[in-house]
């Protein structure tokens, strides 16, 4: 594999390319004129100002594929993204409501057996939502509150040029036949395992060790490292030499893998190995695999060539600039 297949894999993959859409609904509804909301579109989770703390939300949809090809897991990944996106803020999750649409086909019960499981695992309550139980499709979404003080919030949009590009991933876990990008830790682990992991999310936040945080979520880890330069007007160069991997995982389905826990953080050089730590406590590998610049430009070499990924004066993942309210 040269690294100039692996950067095509990346920017043709579906899991980035249906990012796209994103800024054209969220322009249509700006948030500027709204002095609570701290940060909104593009963010992992809006932020919204409540007083002493702020308020995380986030909402999630399964695709339909998945609802189709094992509902269980749907339910279960109900769940799982949304805590993953509050962990992502550095907050802790307090609750959820839930939309469920079902048709006559018998998958509700797998459904909600899915989503059980994960509040069980996660300890997040679901505490209402609504139901469509006439529909000509099944399919759920939930949206998730959470809270975080408002001096360890950790956003998307704030690398800083000369930081260390740091991955945290689980590398333990296996792929489901019908999810070939969706690697799966946390179904088999330990409840306070798979806490422990969302709470060293949190712990950066308080102990003020990064500077910028997203999950690894359906672009892959160098797709969701663009999100996060995207928004921070940055560049930088990644060598994917020093990207962890499964053994027996090939590098273009690792890099295309959604993390059942996996985060990108920015930080100063002198805190990459603090966060490293935190992880690795939490059974999580890491490793520092490159440095945020100015460039506008998402690079990886594999030390003896390299290739453009995302040129961000011409290319866009999301299009959102979380730091500039809409």
């Amino acid at each position: 594999m040269s690294v100039h297949e692996l950067a095509e894999a990346i920017r043709s993959f579906p899991g980035v390319t249906r990012k796209n859409h994103i800024c054209s609904i969220a322009g249509s509804f700006p948030t500027g004129s709204y002095p609570h909301v701290f940060a909104a579109a593009g963010e992992d989770a809006a932020v919204i100002d409540t007083g002493d703390k702020y308020t995380l939300l986030a909402a999630d949809g399964i695709v339909e594929s998945l609802m189709n090809t094992d509902p269980y897991l749907a339910g279960y990944f109900s769940v799982l993204v949304n805590v993953n996106d509050i962990a992502a803020m550095g907050g802790r999750p307090i609750g959820m409501v839930d939309v469920i649409s079902v048709n006559a086909d018998g998958k509700q019960a797998d459904i909600i057996r899915g989503m059980q499981d994960g509040v069980k695992k996660f300890n997040v309550p679901i505490v209402g939502g609504h139901t469509h139980p006439d529909c000509g499709y099944n399919a759920i979404d939930i949206s998730i509150a959470g809270v975080v003080s408002k001096d360890a919030v950790l956003l998307s949009s704030t690398a800083e040029a000369g930081d260390d590009i740091v991955f945290v991933m689980d590398l333990d876990g296996w792929y489901p036949e019908c999810l070939p990008y969706a690697f799966v830790t946390t179904v088999s682990k330990p409840d306070d395992v798979v806490r422990g992991q969302m709470e060293a999310a949190a712990e950066i936040g308080e102990r003020h060790l990064a500077h910028a945080c997203k999950d690894m979520s359906n672009p892959g880890h160098i797709g969701t490292l663009g999100m996060m330069l995207e928004s921070s007007g940055k560049g930088a160069c990644v060598d994917v030499r020093k990207i962890p991997v499964p053994s027996g995982v090939d590098e273009i389905r690792w890099a295309l893998s959604y993390q059942g826990c996996g985060f990108v953080f920015s930080c100063l050089p002198e805190k990459s190995a603090e966060i490293i730590s935190v992880f690795r406590k939490a059974g999580c590998d890491g490793a520092v695999v490159g440095k945020v610049d100015d460039s506008g430009i998402l690079r990886i070499t594999d030390g003896k060539e390299t290739a453009t990924v995302f040129d961000f004066s011409e290319d866009i993942i999301t299009g959102c600039h979380p730091g500039k309210k809409a």
